[in-house]
């Protein structure tokens, strides 16, 4: 099957103009192919940018185990709606997913049920060097350095020092520190205000575990990537290291700060917790200077009963993955941000963080995984709206400008203006770490 997108701006590496793209079967064939090429069928995208599907590396789609609140199915309904035809999913399911026969039933499952591409982390533990050694099929090893639910949690130095010595694949971590965290909440011991929530994971929390990894990544000269960089205070850890670091940030944390707890509640607790306004600005300013280098959202859904709870009863954690491109695409136009950048950040940034192969790009011989937008085109952001299980979004009643309106993964358009075709599977993502990461 070959498709011939015609008329729209294509955002290529190192250039944005008005070009033809052919999708020949499951990849891109070529870029402004010869007139007479014959083809199946013909997209006049005018008016349209054609941009590289989004790759999010770090959802949190719920199965197995907790799949009232969201399922592949449901969560990749909403990743065609929004543009994201790669998801790299964590580790932190019923069961976690910490040995190498639990990863392989996650890829079994996901090829059953995935409208798009997919892969997923080994959890680390305090005890499993052996599996984490063992694992093949995968990004990279998830840690979580602070607060966690199970076996997940990993703060003794000891096996800190032996997972980043012995093992060879790159590793994402959650950092907040637990002993940090442990105090705070005995100084904020009763309350119910769910303000109070940034004061417990205060900018502390963060930077302590962040200085902490850094450290290990920097002794053991270990690939790193700091997940959802919360605080201003992180990126001088980070900087200078960008041949063995790399950071990312999410939109709830550019766009939500500790005075939309007034509005929002609940809806925006997460972990690690919004912070304050000026964290939001030098957050973009670190996004748009090199010094992180990956939006990605932490998309982890909960009931709305759930979220509803009093604090700290309620559960952190919001929906975003079907609305990160819009809210990106608002921020282009706005001006604060140039579409090529959101492509960097969220496409082809990611896949050269995770060694993606074939994907991440619009070139000729990559994977054609692609999504034409609207930048023009308004649109509310409805609860009742939202593909995911969960049904609502901390975005409820914002208006986006910059739509995605056509989803293809691996030349199989899945998604057009509200309809779906799942007809076709996305398929699992291959990695070649042997390129040795973003630089």
């Amino acid at each position: 099957m070959k498709t011939l997108i015609k008329n729209a701006t294509v955002v290529l590496p190192g250039a944005c103009d008005r070009f033809s793209v052919l999708i020949d079967g499951t990849r891109i064939g070529d870029i402004d192919p010869a007139r007479h090429t014959p083809v199946d069928q013909t997209v006049d995208a005018t008016g349209l940018h054609l941009l590289p599907g989004v790759i999010d590396d770090q959802v949190h789609f719920r199965e197995p185990g907790l799949t009232h609140k969201e399922d592949l199915r449901s969560a990749t309904r909403a990743c065609a709606k929004g543009g994201v035809t790669t998801f790299l999913d964590m580790p932190n399911t019923n069961p976690s997913t910490v040995t190498v026969e639990r990863l392989d039933q996650k890829l079994a499952l996901a090829a059953e049920k995935c409208l798009v591409n997919f892969g997923f982390f080994i959890g680390a533990t305090p005890t499993n060097l052996d599996q984490l050694l063992a694992a093949q099929r995968t990004p990279g090893i998830k840690i979580f350095i602070g607060s966690s639910t199970g076996e997940l949690l990993v703060d003794d130095q000891d096996a800190l020092e032996r997972i980043f010595a012995e093992t060879t694949l790159p590793i994402a971590a959650h950092c907040e520190d637990e002993t940090t965290l442990r105090a705070n909440q005995q100084r904020w011991a009763g309350t119910t205000n769910v303000a109070d929530h940034s004061r417990i994971r205060d900018e502390q929390v963060a930077v302590v575990a962040t200085r902490r990894v850094v450290d290990l990544a920097i002794r053991h000269r270990h690939r790193l990537h700091v997940l959802h960089v919360s605080t201003a205070a992180e990126v001088p850890v980070l900087a200078d290291h960008h041949n063995l670091i790399t950071a990312e940030v999410c939109p709830h944390h550019l766009l939500f700060n500790v005075d939309d707890y007034a509005r929002l509640g609940s809806l925006i607790q997460m972990n690690p917790s919004v912070k304050t306004a000026r964290d939001n600005e030098l957050l973009w300013q670190a996004l748009l200077d090199g010094r992180i280098q990956v939006i990605a959202t932490d998309h982890a859904p909960h009931t709305l009963e759930e979220k509803k709870r009093t604090y700290p009863q309620s559960p952190s954690g919001l929906p975003a993955v079907e609305n990160s491109l819009a809210l990106m695409l608002t921020q282009v136009n706005l001006g604060r941000c140039a579409v090529e950048d959101v492509v960097r950040w969220m496409c082809e940034s990611p896949s050269r963080v995770w060694d993606l192969v074939n994907k991440g790009r619009i070139q000729p011989g990559y994977d054609a995984d692609l999504v034409l937008v609207d930048l023009h085109r308004c649109r509310e952001i409805r609860d009742e709206q939202q593909e995911t299980k969960c049904r609502w979004s901390p975005w409820h009643g914002t208006t986006v400008q910059g739509v995605p309106v056509r989803t293809w993964v691996l030349g199989h358009e899945v998604y057009r203006d509200g309809q779906f075709d799942e007809s076709r599977r996305g398929r699992e993502v291959r990695f070649d770490h042997a390129r040795g990461g973003y630089w």
